[in-house]
């Protein structure tokens, strides 16, 4: 099981949704004295009151009571209010939930200039919330509410820009506003900060850099910022490596609910890096980042299942997380599927259905894969019979440094099957896989220097090959190295 790093550009439009706070807590004089003027009309006092109700400030909190009063003042043009009433019709508090009400009440705060509304009219843009949706309408106005500062909204046309959403694609122009918002302190913008650093997107490629923005985003406790930055710790990216570091941060971020980091955090159980290892641990973690749909999560999970590695070994539940992940585009687990069905492990055999998990992972690039779909049409399983496309599936896979395939296309040459019979192309493929130490290439190697096939006899080297397959477990190659040895005395 091997780690993966995800250092993703999070692209998520912050909606920010908190009202605004009055500039005081009254006391229930003052609150008489607000409660006044407001009904005298003024949209100032009828604003703070309703932030009074809306709080609970001297007063029962009272959501409609509160929208009363924030919709006197936002009739008024008062644009606090509006924005206020804009956050109450997208939340249906006090009021029945209705974007397109919403989005009213944010473009009359919005075309008075407050920023915060610009921000959340842009969102609604972005997302077709209440409005139709129009990225660039949305980028028109996170750019006026940034201009102004607006952290959100510096974040949002960053994220734009990064995605091409609404504007022409421009990575230096997406590092630019990510940077005003990170020295504000946003963790968000830290962490894509961070990314745009490791990508080397918009800026000169820099782990330190990246890690250093990861590190400010994860000590605000930015979940995703965490996973990275235990990666960074566990590969030594930016950072001296240390695997104890690395756990921290991956815990903080699992606990969070991260699936990346619990999936990392469990493979760090399964390995023993930075924790001892403990194959049970490594489940737990598998298993919740599985239950959140995470694919090599999924297909972790599965093998322990298959081997009973961490909790008892079960086929049938080895399936089952298998498929998930294999209906997920995952190879690894479309290959043991194909598996599986191939040899009725977990689930009634049917080479037809293991050809079918093989072809869609072969199809993925997965050399694993391809070498058993190749065995499948050399023997007609699951497969009309076709040695001609078994070749192409061994080819495949023997340039990738299969050694099954390499062994299996050099069989071919040996016998002449579809290819022209050719010693020379026998000795290149079972050399290339006699050297990744598979013993029947080796062994047959041996063979061919025993008899003088395609090389100058030599039965020095032949036994030397026999060794190396009879040390791999190859009785043959032990076979053979034992009657040399006893025909040379």
């Amino acid at each position: 099981m091997k780690y993966f790093l995800f250092f993703i550009m999070l692209g998520l439009l912050l909606l920010f949704h908190v009202q605004a706070n009055c500039d005081y807590f009254p006391n229930h004089n003052a609150i008489q004295e607000l409660r006044a003027s407001a009904m005298k009309g003024n949209a100032k006092a009828q604003f703070n009151l309703g932030n009074v109700y809306a709080q609970g400030q001297g007063v029962t909190q009272d959501q409609t009571e509160a929208i009363k009063w924030y919709g006197l003042a936002a009739e008024q043009g008062d644009a606090d209010a509006q924005f206020n009433l804009g956050n109450a019709y997208l939340h249906g508090d006090g009021v029945m939930q209705n974007n397109p009400e919403a989005v009213k009440w944010y473009r009359l705060a919005a075309v008075q200039g407050h920023a915060m509304a610009q921000n959340n009219l842009g969102f609604a843009y972005a997302q077709g919330d209440g409005v139709a949706q129009d990225q660039t309408e949305a980028v028109k106005w996170y750019r006026l509410a940034a201009e102004q500062g607006n952290v959100y909204a510096q974040v949002n046309l960053g994220v734009s820009y990064a995605q091409g959403d609404g504007v022409m694609q421009n990575n230096s122009e997406a590092v630019k506003w990510f940077r005003l918002a990170a020295e504000q302190g946003n963790a968000l913008a830290q962490y894509n900060l961070g990314n745009m650093y490791y990508q080397g997107n918009g800026v000169t490629q820099d782990n330190f850099e990246a890690v250093a923005w990861y590190r400010l985003a994860a000590e605000q406790g930015d979940v995703f910022a965490q996973n990275n930055l235990g990666n960074a710790y566990l590969h030594g990216d930016g950072v001296m490596q240390n695997n104890a570091v690395a756990v921290k941060w991956l815990r903080l971020a699992a606990a969070q609910g991260n699936a990346k980091a619990q999936y990392n955090l469990g493979n760090a159980y399964y390995e023993g890096q930075g924790v001892a290892q403990d194959q049970t641990e490594a489940v737990k973690w598998f298993r919740l980042a599985a239950a959140q749909g995470h694919a090599e999560a999924q297909f972790n999970l599965g093998v322990s299942y298959a081997k009973g590695e961490g909790v008892a070994q079960d086929q049938t539940e080895a399936i089952k997380w298998y498929r998930l992940a294999a209906e997920q585009g995952h190879a690894g687990a479309q290959v043991n599927l194909g598996i599986s069905y191939a040899q009725g492990q977990g689930v009634a055999q049917d080479q037809t259905e293991a050809v079918k998990w093989y072809r869609l992972a072969a199809a993925l690039g997965n050399a694993y894969a391809q070498v058993n779909l190749g065995v499948s049409y050399a023997q007609g399983q699951g497969v009309t019979q076709d040695q001609t496309e078994a070749i192409k599936w061994y080819r495949l896979a023997a340039v990738q440094g299969n050694a099954e395939a390499q062994y299996n296309l050099g069989n071919a040459y040996y016998r002449g099957v579809v290819v022209r019979q050719s010693y020379a192309e026998t000795l290149k493929w079972y050399r290339l896989a006699a050297a990744r130490g598979l013993a029947q290439a080796q062994y047959s190697l041996g063979l061919m220097y025993f008899y003088g096939l395609g090389v100058v006899k030599n039965r020095t080297i032949a036994k030397e090959w026999f060794g190396k397959a009879c040390d791999n477990g190859y009785q043959e190659g032990c076979d053979q190295y034992r009657k040399m040895n006893m025909n040379s005395r």
